[in-house]
C-alpha cells in the first residue's frame, strides 16, 4: 500500500525541553494510525508538525510524495480536527460545514451539494439549518466532522476528538468515527492518551514515551505482546514483578512459578501476566503454577470482578468473570489460589528510565 505520509528524523525543541526526539514513521494511504500515550510524551506535538501548527527544529515531513516541511497549513492538503470543536455559534450548521469551501472560492452551488452530501454521510441532513447551540455534544462532533472531511483532504488530524464527550456518547462516537473512516477512506491519524479508544478505533497504534516511538503495531499484537515493562503496564493492566530465572522458573512474590522459555528471552528480568489470564481457584485447591493467598479486595464491575490477592510479599490480580450468580463473589480473607498458564506470563530485559 502507498504511504500518504513520512516523516524523517523528525525533532522539536523547545529551549532545553526536547518535545519529540528524532522520530521516523510512515502512514499508509488510507489507514487509521493513532499516536498513543500520556500528557508530554510529544504526540500532540508530532499532530501539529503534520498539520503545520509547529515548526519542525529538524527533519522533514513528506506528503504524498511531496516535501511540505516548510508549508504553512493552508497550503498542506490535511485539516486537523480540535478538541474543542470550533464551531461559529452566529452561523447555521449547513454554513458551518462550507465555510471553508466558500473561503477557497468554491461555486455556490457546489458548496450546497458537497454540504448536503457530508451532512447526509455523517447522519445530519436534517440539521442544515440547525444552530450548533440547539445540537447536543455528539451531533456538534459530527459537525466539526464534517466539515474537516467536506474539503476532502488527503490526510485528516484528529486531536483527542472525543475527550469533551461524556463516558457512553465517547463509546458510541468511537464506533462512528471507525464507520466514517471506513466510508469515506480517508487516511486518519489521531492522538489520544486512552488506550481504550485507540485500541478500539486504530489499524495501528504508535505507542509515544518521552518524544520517541517506543513501539509500533496492531492493536492486538501491543496488547498480546508488549516489548517492555511500560508497554505492558501502559495498555490494559498487568501484574509485574522482578526475578530471575533459575532451572526454567522465576519467583513472583517469594511464590515459585513454571515459565515457557520458548517465549521468554533469556536475559529477562521483569516478568508479568495480565489479570485476565489468570484463574482464581477457591480455597486449597490443586492445579499446577498456583500462587496462593487470600482476598484482600474486591471490584466489582457487572460481569467482570477484579480481585486483589495478598500474597504476603505483595499482591497480584485477577479479573474473575462472572458467569453464575449463584456462585457468589470471593469474599475478603478467602484462602484462594491463582492459577497461570506458563505460556501466559511474559518476560522483559531491563529497561532505561525515560
Amino acid at each position: 500500500m502507498t504511504n500518504i505520509i513520512r516523516l524523517d528524523g523528525l525533532s522539536k525543541h523547545f529551549g532545553s525541553v526536547i518535545g519529540v526526539d528524532d522520530v521516523s514513521l510512515s502512514v499508509r494511504k488510507g489507514e487509521f494510525l493513532t499516536l498513543l500515550g500520556p500528557s508530554g510524551c510529544g504526540k500532540s506535538t508530532l499532530l501539529r508538525m503534520i498539520g503545520g501548527f509547529e515548526e519542525p527544529t529538524a527533519g522533514q515531513i513528506w506528503l504524498d510524495g511531496e516535501d511540505v516541511t516548510d508549508l504553512p497549513p493552508n497550503r498542506r492538503a490535511v485539516n486537523m480536527l480540535f478538541q474543542d470543536y470550533a464551531l461559529f455559534p452566529h452561523m447555521s450548521v449547513g454554513k458551518n460545514v462550507g465555510y471553508g469551501l466558500k473561503v477557497a472560492g468554491t461555486p455556490k452551488r457546489e458548496v450546497e451539494t458537497r454540504v448536503l452530501e457530508v451532512l447526509d454521510l455523517v447522519g445530519l441532513a436534517d440539521k442544515a439549518g440547525a444552530a450548533p447551540h440547539q445540537l447536543s455534544g455528539g451531533q456538534q462532533q459530527r459537525v466539526a466532522l464534517a466539515r474537516a472531511i467536506v474539503r476532502q483532504p488527503k490526510v485528516l488530524l484528529l486531536d483527542e476528538p472525543l475527550s469533551a464527550l461524556d463516558a457512553n456518547l465517547r463509546e458510541a462516537m468511537q464506533v462512528e468515527l471507525r464507520h466514517l473512516h471506513q466510508k469515506v477512506g480517508l487516511t486518519f491519524i489521531m492522538v489520544t492518551h486512552d488506550q481504550t479508544e485507540a485500541l478500539t478505533m486504530s489499524d495501528r497504534v504508535i505507542v509515544m514515551r518521552a518524544g520517541r516511538i517506543v513501539q509500533d503495531g496492531a492493536p492486538q499484537s501491543l496488547y498480546d505482546l508488549p516489548g517492555s515493562p511500560y508497554i505492558a503496564d501502559f495498555i490494559g493492566t498487568t501484574n509485574l514483578f522482578a526475578s530471575r530465572i533459575e532451572n526454567g522458573r522465576i519467583a513472583c512474590h517469594g511464590q515459585p512459578l513454571t515459565i515457557d522459555p520458548q517465549s521468554i528471552l533469556p536475559g529477562a528480568r521483569t516478568f508479568g501476566f495480565r489479570p485476565e489470564k489468570a484463574r482464581l481457584l477457591r480455597g486449597d485447591a490443586n492445579g499446577s503454577n498456583l500462587l496462593r493467598g487470600k482476598v484482600a479486595e474486591v471490584f466489582y464491575h457487572g460481569s467482570v470482578a477484579r480481585i486483589i490477592v495478598d500474597l504476603g510479599a505483595g499482591q497480584v490480580l485477577v479479573d474473575l468473570q462472572i458467569t453464575d450468580a449463584a456462585a457468589g463473589l470471593p469474599q475478603l480473607g478467602d484462602a484462594v489460589a491463582v492459577e497461570i498458564a506458563a505460556h501466559k506470563i511474559m518476560g522483559f530485559a531491563a529497561e532505561d528510565a525515560a
